[in-house]
């Protein structure tokens, strides 16, 4: 039960710039210790003999151009977020800032740095002997050579961090794993709504967003309390105090002496929406990169396309008729909670993207095309809101677009025909 509470709380430290780099600190605090086991070895028999000048000249070099290097990959790396917050959006900040590969390199460069400090010290001051000597040298030379594979492979990775491919790439990639998640877990692992909505309310005690549930939290409690927790927000909701997070239900009707307070506890309230447990947040970030880049300071209808294929790919694996390994079984049969709404997802996705592209063709037509084959999927209620909204997109192309070529292309592309002929024919008409 503790597995998600774990995941939750180990994404929250991946998020964090300095996890990773005082880890390798220490690591690399014990490492400059490790050549001193094998003085107390025979191993000084078959070690060749170091000289202490050529350590100390190689530890050195590494001190010296560590703390150069790590203070350049900083700078760098702060480049990255403010172009990736410009360029995308804000929100996708914390997908850059927990980029692996930057943030093992900065780890390296600073461990690296630390290493070579701790083994010159005790090396001038006479720590280690033949064995140990030999040892400490073949430790400098592999992470010498650690540090110069990773530093190459670190400006590959920087050249591209913050730019708009990569950061759509890394929301797509997020916001998939939610997908996922859910797919296997459609309730949370707990089981479908089937309980009217007349219990205890239970309200949020802070403003914020829900970002996570304590499943087993609530669980427990139901089974000691002999009651059923009804789910009212899911991760993402927005929460305040007049806001109900859930209601309670007794197994008999005459109880009145519940205490729901355990039950608020179990929704961890924060400033910010997440991606872990949030699918409709990765949407809304894409949508709002489509966004920005339909707007007139920007004009770039390619990113807003590219968005638009990103999405379908998304609702096409949300389509998948049984996840791979089956779905899980639900655990907490004692909280009920509802499923995501395909039309809010849809929504969430692409109310922006039409809204701001209906006066640019190409990216009507992508949209109309989008749509359309979200809509020959087998899901129903993919079904049924991909064809909402290619109606909705194409009345707001009606009234953005002027010029009747364009009209007909976007209502070819979403197979409007009646309807745009008698546009056409009355318009020209008028106009002769």
């Amino acid at each position: 039960m503790l597995t998600e509470r774990f995941r939750f709380l180990l994404n929250r430290f991946r998020d964090r710039l300095w996890v990773k780099p005082l880890a390798v600190c220490l690591l690399s605090i014990a490492v400059a210790f490790v050549a001193k086991f094998a003085d107390g070895t025979g191993m000084a028999k078959f070690t060749p003999q170091i000289s202490l000048d050529s350590i100390e000249a190689l530890l050195s070099i590494m001190a010296s151009s560590m703390l150069v290097i790590a203070t350049f990959s900083v700078s760098s790396m702060v480049s990255a977020y403010a172009s990736a917050a410009n360029t995308a959006t804000p929100r996708s900040f914390i997908l850059v800032v927990s980029d692996d590969a930057s943030q093992n390199a900065l780890s390296t460069f600073v461990g690296a740095f630390i290493f070579s400090i701790v083994a010159i010290t005790a090396v001038k001051n006479e720590y280690f002997e033949k064995a140990g000597l030999f040892i400490l040298f073949v430790l400098t030379v592999f992470i010498f050579g650690l540090v110069v594979v990773t530093f190459v492979r670190w400006v590959d990775r920087i050249a591209r961090l913050g730019r708009m491919g990569t950061t759509i790439e890394k929301v797509e990639h997020a916001t998939a794993a939610a997908l996922r998640r859910r797919l296997n877990a459609p309730n949370l692992c707990g089981v479908p709504v089937r309980s009217n909505l007349e219990g205890l309310a239970v309200y949020a005690a802070n403003v914020g967003y829900v970002q996570y549930i304590d499943m087993a939290a609530l669980q427990i409690w139901a089974e000691q309390s002999k009651v059923r927790v009804v789910v009212a927000a899911l991760p993402g909701s927005f929460a305040a105090p007049n806001n109900i997070l859930a209601y309670v239900i007794a197994d008999s009707a005459e109880r009145t002496d519940i205490d729901s307070t355990a039950v608020a506890l179990a929704f961890q309230i924060g400033g910010a929406r997440l991606f872990d447990d949030d699918p409709r947040f990765g949407l809304v970030v894409l949508s709002e990169i489509a966004g920005r880049a339909l707007s007139p300071a920007v004009n770039d209808p390619g990113t807003a396309i590219c968005v638009v294929g990103t999405l379908v790919r998304l609702f096409t694996l949300w389509s998948e008729p049984e996840p791979v390994g089956g779905k899980q079984a639900p655990k907490y049969d004692r909280v009920e909670v509802p499923e995501l709404s395909a039309r809010d997802m849809f929504d969430d996705a692409f109310t922006a993207i039409a809204r701001d592209g209906a006066g640019v063709v190409e990216v009507a037509v992508r949209l109309q095309k989008a749509l359309g084959a979200l809509a020959a999927s087998g899901n129903a209620d993919l079904r049924e809101a991909a064809e909402y909204h290619s109606r909705l997109a194409f009345k707001r192309s009606q009234n953005a677009l002027s010029i009747s070529e364009d009209l007909e292309a976007v209502a070819k592309a979403g197979n409007f025909k009646t309807k745009h002929a008698e546009s056409v024919s009355s318009s020209d008409g008028k106009q002769q």
